[in-house]
């Protein structure tokens, strides 16, 4: 029997900074910015970069900054 190897891919992270606040905005993108992982303004996450994650990060782009 052949042995397979494991090959493990490198996921592409992203880095997401919240830059403003959610004061004033819908209740829902409040709640996409606290699913993010996001508590503060100029906090950072490293999230995985999945269609999920960009749809959430399009949702409040004009809330956060995006470093690939």
């Amino acid at each position: 029997m052949a042995k397979k190897t494991a090959r493990t891919a490198v996921a592409k992270k992203l880095r997401v900074t919240l830059v403003r606040s959610t004061i004033g905005f819908n209740e829902t993108q409040a709640k996409t910015v606290e699913g993010m992982g996001l508590r503060r303004i100029r906090h950072t996450v490293e999230l995985p970069d999945t269609p999920a994650t960009r749809g959430m990060i399009h949702k409040v782009r004009h809330l956060v900054e995006v470093q690939e």
